[in-house]
């Protein structure tokens, strides 16, 4: 089990002041003269960094190596929403071609489903170096263990490096279970991805509640996989010509049969999607009663924008999780963002930080959202949005 060791003998007085301000989550203290690591301790191992030998990691048990020359590539799999591919896809074969100008590998989509080879043409115009196809009437319609199968399959086939999936109701079932059959790692949510010359994927995303951004690497395994929320990098240029072949793969033996079986299908009605909006307004609990709510959504409607929240105002009630912008709601990539009464934690700011322009308003000067902002006022909400909407309803201001 890893543990952290102190030596006591190494530290010096500004040293132990050092690490006791440095925990995240101020799980180091001085007791009896004595440094001490409390239960809140996350193994995090900034003190190990920062120690200068006086914090020792012990527990960890060596990794067995792995022969990277044999593993290159980085596969994006090509989830579809209906006959079209998700949106998403676009986007991760343009971090994949970003991705491998660091370290120079083929990149590769695989599309799984039943009738997609129209979608897989369209999708060899963004510039993947090939498309490969599981087409099938068995693989109409998600099933986990067949998904599993096909993936897996082409793993085996093609040693990929990485492999990237979008972080959907469909990725999120996918991607662990595929991971784990090649006992190799997984990181979800990635919200930054980088990639060294030896292939290894830096994974990065806020961890432990937003106190720390996690860079996260499994150097002794392969392949390595990342989900990554639709909105968050940008969409590959489409091109005029196809930039590799369609190749089709026949159906895996392991595919032919499932536990599961599909005894209906519904419609699922239309849902809110805010990744989707151009315009946004966000609020959150510096709009403390209806009044404030109100004002929101005149200004929503002024501007033809969707309305949104920031995670506070889902646990009061106020809003549909589905409204919800952050870690633990969508992710948004607006043109114009207003955010009301709204304190931008890092959870939040993983969320919106693709805006284009960012306008808060909030009383608090000091409030990290006001930082992120392109345009910061700070004042009284309750004052400003009547003036605002005065000005936007008689035509006298326009919107973006």
């Amino acid at each position: 089990m890893p543990h952290l060791v102190i030596h006591q003998k190494k530290l010096t007085p500004a040293l132990v002041q050092t690490l006791i301000g440095l925990c995240p989550f101020g799980a180091i203290s001085e007791q009896n003269g004595q440094l001490v690591i409390g239960s809140g301790c996350r193994l995090c191992r900034q003190c190990v960094k920062a120690g200068e030998g006086a914090v020792e990691l012990c527990g960890d048990a060596p990794a067995a190596a792995v022969d990277k020359s044999l593993w290159r590539g980085i596969a994006v799999f090509a989830e579809l929403r209906g006959s079209e591919v998700h949106p998403v896809v676009p986007e991760l074969i343009g971090k994949a071609l970003e991705l491998r100008e660091s370290c120079p590998q083929p990149v590769w989509a695989v599309l799984v489903g039943h009738g997609c080879h129209d979608a897989a043409r369209e999708l060899a115009h963004y510039g993947a170096d090939a498309v490969y196809v599981y087409d099938d009437p068995l693989l109409d319609g998600f099933d986990p263990q067949r998904y599993t199968a096909c993936l897996s399959d082409f793993i085996v086939r093609q040693h990929p490096a990485a492999v990237m999936v979008g972080a959907t109701m469909l990725g999120r079932s996918l991607a662990p279970r595929t991971a784990a059959r090649f006992r190799t790692g997984l990181t979800a949510d990635c919200t930054r991805l980088e990639m060294r010359e030896n292939s290894d994927l830096v994974q990065i995303r806020p961890a432990f509640g937003g106190n720390i951004m996690a860079r996260i690497l499994t150097p002794h395994a392969r392949p390595q996989f990342c989900t990554v929320r639709y909105r968050v990098f940008d969409r590959a240029a489409r091109r005029s010509t196809p930039a590799g072949p369609v190749i089709s793969l026949p159906l895996p033996g392991a595919a032919l049969s499932s536990g599961t079986e599909i005894i209906k299908r519904l419609d699922r009605p239309q849902e809110v999607d805010i990744s989707e909006a151009e315009r946004i307004v966000a609020v959150g609990r510096g709009v403390r009663d209806q009044r404030g709510l109100e004002l929101a959504r005149r200004l929503a409607r002024a501007l033809d924008a969707q309305l949104a929240c920031s995670r506070p105002m889902v646990e009061s009630g106020a809003f549909d999780p589905r409204r919800q912008i952050g870690l633990s709601g969508r992710t948004v990539k607006p043109s114009l963002l207003i955010a009301l009464g709204i304190s931008g934690s890092v959870q939040f700011a993983a969320g919106m930080g693709g805006a284009e322009c960012i306008i808060a308003i909030n009383q608090d000067a000091a409030a990290p959202i006001m930082r992120l902002a392109h345009i910061a006022v700070e004042g009284d909400l309750y004052q400003i949005l009547p003036a605002l909407l005065e000005r936007i309803e008689k035509g006298e201001a326009t919107h973006a």
